[in-house]
């Protein structure tokens, strides 16, 4: 059975490590007690065995988000690292809050892009005045859903980045996994692209270099698992094969799903507004955007 996984490095787990084709590398560093599992795609074969498009794929995990632990300053900064390696090092950006904010395991994106500090609007004597000159231009727009619009978000963002300029887009999106352990305590960052809803067997709009001309880098936390993954794996293999098949139509979300979408919302866009102004302190900028 093909389980549906945006995760890549649960792609590769899937696998084994062993049975990798040439053109897909696994990695592993820690920054301050935190893991990060890099997955590098660098060939068409490495493409179309683990079903992602070349590029590096980053996999931070963290205390659950609907758990008492929350996540430090330390951890905030590592993943501002980890998103500043994958963006140009200069020019403004647009960051993107993809998903339906009215359902709530869909509503990470949106949540996420309202507390984005948005600057491109800051400049000249305003910002000097201000004591802001050194803000990296920075735009954020949730364009919504083609139910709620009658336009793909992905048309939108197309146009956007022709008229705005970025030097890069950053999309943020709910994922799905595969792992009952993923669910919530997962980022993933790559700089492929995105096609929003590919996980959930609703794939729209793809969002990449090839399609927007610039640098795109997604960012993700899954909220939702696969039922007929879970079903299977609390089956031991064993379920009868109708019931496997009605899973498949299901997705299985947290109860706690609100909490989930809230802190990691505010974990992800801490994140990459330090990423976007390093010079700002994680104090200074939730400051900002309260």
């Amino acid at each position: 059975m093909n389980f549906r996984s945006d995760i890549a490095l649960e792609q590769t787990e899937s696998i084994g490590e062993k049975n990798l084709p040439e053109g897909v590398s696994l990695s592993a560093e820690e920054y301050d007690q935190i893991t990060v599992h890099c997955v590098d795609i660098t060939s068409p074969e490495g493409e179309r065995v683990i079903g992602k498009p070349q590029g590096r794929y980053l996999t931070v995990e963290l205390p659950p988000f609907y758990s008492a632990n929350q996540s430090t300053e330390k951890e905030i900064e590592a993943l501002a690292r980890q998103i500043r390696k994958l963006l140009p090092e200069n020019g403004p950006v647009l960051v993107v809050g993809l998903g339906n904010i009215h359902i709530t395991p869909d509503a990470l994106g949106p949540r996420t892009c309202d507390l984005i500090l948005a600057t491109r609007h800051i400049a000249g004597e305003l910002a000097k005045s201000t004591g802001l000159g050194e803000l990296r231009p920075v735009a954020a727009l949730a364009p919504g859903v083609l139910g709620q619009t009658g336009i793909e978000s992905g048309e939108i963002i197309r146009s956007l980045v022709r008229d705005v300029g970025p030097a890069a887009v950053i999309a943020i999106d709910a994922l799905a996994a595969r792992s009952l352990e993923r669910l919530g305590c997962t980022i993933q960052l790559s700089n492929s692209g995105i096609s929003p809803g590919s996980g959930v067997m609703n794939r729209r709009f793809e969002l990449s270099k090839a399609t927007l001309g610039v640098e795109v880098v997604s960012i993700g936390v899954p909220t939702v698992v696969d039922a007929a993954t879970m079903a299977e794996d609390m089956g031991a293999g064993k379920l009868p094969k109708e019931q496997l098949q009605k899973a498949q139509a299901m997705m299985v979300t947290p109860r706690e799903v609100d909490l989930l979408i809230e802190r990691a919302a505010k974990v992800l866009s801490l994140s990459v507004n330090h990423a976007l102004q390093p010079h700002l302190s994680v104090e200074d900028i939730g400051y900002l955007v309260s």
